[in-house]
């Protein structure tokens, strides 16, 4: 084998992928609202760029029912859908198949745990319930908790004292807490520690009632005390907080030295107050989640569409490049003016293209998950990526852009794209599989039937959804259970025995 330096020609191939390429990438994955900035910033960087505002008020009248309509088969297609008509030339640019790529989380509820991710209390995904999510619950206020605070610790206390309250507001959470011990606070200021507890005394009576509590026995406590319930049977219930949390009925009555009726009066005086009293106030109002796409019955079939309401329109001005490349120009000059126009038209060529892709791939989860539109989340059918990419012949990571940041909303309510992508559950006779979904929705109807006196089990949930039809096991019920934060049987048991005190 000869060790000596020598020169060789090889042959390879690349894909070289152009910034305009990897822009228009980068676009699929953009929620329609997050375009609108994008579309911003280019109008001001690009003079040849004009964009004109979206379509007022709110979803477009998808079903039409005049006389040149014609009932479809099946979804519409992006052809009749897009201003314009005619296929996007080049659709397939963007369908970019790279072995490094990473394309399982460009969104965020891909970040929770696979396709089963985390649900909130009442069983429903980032996407929304079957009923859709309430986007009429309250913002908070803009002033923050700590300007609240301020303003009361300024006619309250002053001098040396009124740098020690300051101080100890900027120690309190957002719920409301002290979360910084009394003694660091005065070893830092310099302060006897019996001084910062009469400060944080003063700072306790300030609204909201329960604000600089270090846990959340003082919080209630100093709730109780505003309300005049804090007397000794109340102060030894907040203090066996754990008990409460149990059910533990017995214990309380015997620790707290009271009967049956005044222990419910206690426990619904306590149930009551609010154990993060600052959640009240600070950041900003919480958005209210936009469309990105429409979804109505029309006929026999579906309409998709574009929410163009949040969508501006994007034209090149050909007349102010007429105009400005008919005066005289120097050589760069007239370079930059050829980028701007090269510029203008990809970007309003690659927007049309993805607002085809978007319409594409939400008219086949729309063909694929028919029975969710029209019956329920019961018979949501489990769906992959990759299969509505083979459908309609596209890249997995493309589908996976398309649906991810984006909304979908249709009469059962707003749901996020992924939402319907979910795994299957064999069926226990044989057939077709089911939505992991759909069990989900299963479980959490039988436990809101359950007889409070008869508490069903996991095991006795198994039971009834294998007579359902669902092959399923234990440790899958209890995983679903937990993701839509339902409590175990004994958890549930004593759940119904403090409401039925309250």
């Amino acid at each position: 084998m000869s060790l000596a330096p020598r020169l060789d020609l090889r042959q390879s191939q690349s894909l070289v992928m152009t910034p305009q390429l990897q822009q228009a990438i980068k676009l699929l994955a953009l929620s329609n609202l997050e375009i609108e900035t994008f579309i911003a910033e280019e109008v001001e960087r690009n003079p040849l760029l004009d964009a004109q505002g979206g379509d007022d008020g709110g979803p477009p009248e998808l079903a039409d029912s005049g006389d040149d309509f014609e009932p479809r088969d099946g979804p519409a297609d992006a052809s009749e859908l897009i201003l314009g008509g005619g296929e996007a030339a080049g659709e397939a640019a963007l369908d970019v198949d790279l072995a490094t790529e990473a394309f399982h989380h460009d969104s965020a509820s891909d970040m929770i745990g696979g396709l089963d991710g985390s649900l909130g209390m009442n069983g429903a995904t980032s996407g929304g319930s079957e009923d859709g999510p309430d986007l009429d619950s309250l913002g908070t206020s803009d002033l923050s908790l700590a300007d609240h605070l301020l303003a009361q610790a300024g006619s309250s206390v002053s001098g040396p004292d009124l740098f020690i309250a300051q101080h100890l507001i900027d120690q309190i959470d957002e719920c409301g807490y002290l979360t910084v011990p009394l003694r660091e606070i005065a070893e830092r200021l310099g302060v006897p520690l019996a001084r910062v507890e009469a400060v944080l005394a003063v700072i306790q009576t300030f609204d909201p009632t329960g604000v600089g509590a270090r846990d959340l026995a003082e919080c209630l406590a100093l709730q109780a005390k505003e309300a005049d319930r804090y007397d000794p049977c109340m102060a030894r219930l907040i203090d066996n907080l754990e008990l409460v949390a149990r059910g533990d009925l017995g214990r309380l009555r015997r620790i707290c030295n009271v009967d049956d009726e005044d222990l419910a009066d206690m426990i619904r005086e306590l149930r009551n107050y609010d154990p993060k009293p600052g959640c009240r106030y600070g950041g900003d109002p919480v958005p209210a989640v936009t469309p990105d796409i429409f979804v109505a019955r029309r006929g026999n079939g579906w309409a998709v569409e574009i929410n163009a309401a949040t969508l501006p329109r994007l034209l090149v001005n050909r007349a102010y490049y007429a105009e400005v490349s008919g005066g005289k120009q120097d050589k760069a000059s007239k370079a930059w003016l050829t980028d701007m126009l090269a510029s203008a038209n990809w970007l309003v060529k690659a927007l049309d293209q993805r607002q085809r892709t978007i319409i594409k791939v939400a008219s086949e989860i729309v063909k694929q998950q028919e029975g969710f539109f029209l019956k329920g989340v019961a018979h949501l059918r489990p769906l992959t990526l990759r299969q509505v990419a083979d459908a309609i012949e596209m890249h997995e990571s493309t589908v996976s852009r398309v649906t991810s940041n984006k909304y979908l909303s249709c009469a059962r309510g707003l749901f996020e794209l992924k939402y319907f992508f979910t795994s299957a559950i064999q069926s226990a006779d044989g057939g077709e599989a089911v939505s992991a979904e759909a069990v989900k929705s299963a479980i959490k109807t039988l436990i809101a039937a359950e007889d409070p006196k008869k508490i069903l089990s996991d095991d006795t949930l198994v039971e009834m959804l294998n007579a359902k039809g669902f092959d399923i096991a234990r440790r899958t019920v209890a995983k679903y259970r937990e993701a839509m934060g339902i409590g175990s049987s004994v958890q549930r048991r004593r759940q119904k025995a403090l409401e039925g005190a309250g």
